[in-house]
């Protein structure tokens, strides 16, 4: 993800625009950026009074978590199931969720099941 442009660079477009008397479009033009982005910084000194770019990323927590954390670990014990099939019973549980989070949750908890090849061996070719 790319880097917001530096508040200066913004101040000055919007004091084109603002004080300058010149277009947005002009503006864009004589400091290489684009037109739309020349727009969204002017309307932004206009709704909020400040040019300074909004949040970029954060944190989100796990949906997984407390009780049904606590739940999904115990079910995990009983080896019977397939991870769509967690998601379906988590789903009933009032806890919605998709396939990946549920990947995650097992991947983040360091849970690994191999398939175990025994037997293969002893087959015929």
């Amino acid at each position: 993800m790319g880097r917001a442009y530096s508040i200066d660079l913004r101040e000055r477009v919007v004091a084109a625009v603002e004080t300058g008397g010149l277009s947005c479009h002009r503006a864009a033009a004589q400091f290489g950026v684009g037109v739309s982005t020349a727009i969204r910084w002017v309307d932004r000194l206009r709704k909020t009074g400040s040019v300074r770019p909004s949040k970029i990323g954060g944190y989100k927590p796990r949906a997984i978590a407390g009780e049904h954390r606590t739940w999904l670990l115990a079910r995990i014990k009983e080896k019977d199931f397939t991870l769509l099939g967690l998601v379906g019973e988590l789903a009933e549980r009032g806890l919605k969720v998709d396939y990946r989070s549920v990947w995650t949750f097992g991947h983040d908890e360091k849970l690994s099941f191999k398939k175990k090849r025994g037997g293969w061996r002893t087959r015929p070719s």
